[in-house]
């Protein structure tokens, strides 16, 4: 898996949950993860999530940790898979460099401290790939729910986001190699 940490900030919209953006935009062929930090504001025209949607939930906040990542030659139930694993790494990390216990809680693909939500993930399919938006708050400003983020644990978003995007990449390689070692069942 190849990522790219995008230095400038960038508000996500839902505009860039599209195929290869990775590779037209950055040169990443194949399968990616793009991080960045930006505000976020999603219009029901490009929300993905139909729970959302029936809901009429806002998805907002001044300021978050987004990834996105894109998955060829899978389906969507591994995506699906793939996006809660995402969610457990950025459990983990927060729980080892926070410099106060912690404990957050994963229910489904959202993360929470207490009755906090920490996260928001979305994933969904193109025709040729798995397109994940995981993000996580810095700030706790502009969101229409209760919430806690990566200030409230002393975490600054760039070293935060390199180590987890390397986390990733290690977990998505490693479950590549184990597919490939196994011999056909007879």
């Amino acid at each position: 898996m190849k990522t790219h940490w995008i230095p400038k900030v960038e508000k996500y919209d839902g505009t860039q949950l599209k195929p290869l953006r990775a590779y037209l935009e950055f040169g990443l062929l194949g399968d990616s993860c793009l991080a960045w930090k930006g505000p976020c504001d999603i219009s029901f025209e490009h929300m993905i999530d139909g729970e959302d949607l029936r809901e009429q939930a806002l998805i907002q906040g001044s300021m978050m940790l987004h990834l996105i990542v894109e998955l060829f030659d899978q389906t969507l139930v591994s995506g699906v898979f793939f996006q809660r694993m995402i969610a457990d790494h950025v459990r983990a990390l927060i729980e080892e460099r926070s410099s106060h216990k912690i404990l957050l809680r994963r229910s489904g693909d959202d993360l929470y401290w207490g009755d906090k939500k920490l996260s928001i993930s979305i994933a969904t399919r193109s025709p040729n790939s798995v397109l994940i938006h995981f993000a996580v708050n810095i700030s706790n400003e502009g969101t229409p729910v209760p919430t806690c983020a990566l200030q409230d644990f002393g975490l600054e978003p760039e070293p935060f986001a390199i180590d987890l995007l390397e986390r990733v990449t290690k977990e998505w390689e490693s479950v590549r190699e184990a597919s490939w070692k196994v011999r056909p069942a007879f």
